[in-house]
């Protein structure tokens, strides 16, 4: 009996703590946990954090999604993965929903993925970005066409095969 009064006492008095705390209430760490999945589920790290790819998904979320100095240059120019924690500290929920829904990217980022998203999901996928902390370096800027790049990239053109 001893054993369970002690055992509901502390069970009772870790809630309270959770209850009492302004910074974390369990709403809020839903929307995380289900932007966290929202982002994984849309590819974000792929390009948005450096090697994401290249390790099979094997970098410390720490690391995640602070841009990549990789480029990725076709017909349009030369784009860089943006460090989507600095750009979304910087940002209202609102800003970040309006951006989310009317970007005009450039390849290869897939803004019709945003504009698909349900606006829970782009709400919920800013808490859990905002989660993370501003952390990093801002990426270069975008290149256009006849500008060549600094920096190492990927030539994003497709060649059509030769017939045999």
């Amino acid at each position: 009996m001893e054993v369970k009064s002690k055992l509901l006492s502390g069970l009772l008095s870790g809630s309270l703590l959770l209850l009492g705390s302004p910074a974390i209430s369990f709403g809020d760490q839903h929307s995380i946990e289900h932007g966290r999945y929202i982002t994984l589920l849309a590819g974000c790290n792929d390009c948005h954090t450096a090697g994401y790819g290249m390790n099979n998904g094997n970098i410390p979320e720490s690391e995640w999604l602070k841009g990549d100095p990789i480029g990725w240059r076709g017909p349009w120019g030369t784009t860089y993965p943006i460090n989507l924690r600095k750009l979304v500290s910087g940002l209202s929920k609102e800003a970040w929903m309006t951006l989310a829904r009317n970007s005009k990217a450039r390849p290869p980022m897939p803004v019709y993925t945003l504009k698909a998203m349900k606006e829970e999901d782009l709400s919920e996928m800013y808490d859990y970005i905002r989660s993370l902390g501003d952390s990093g370096e801002a990426m270069p800027a975008a290149l256009p066409p006849e500008k060549e790049p600094t920096t190492p990239y990927i030539h994003f053109v497709p060649v059509t095969a030769k017939a045999k």
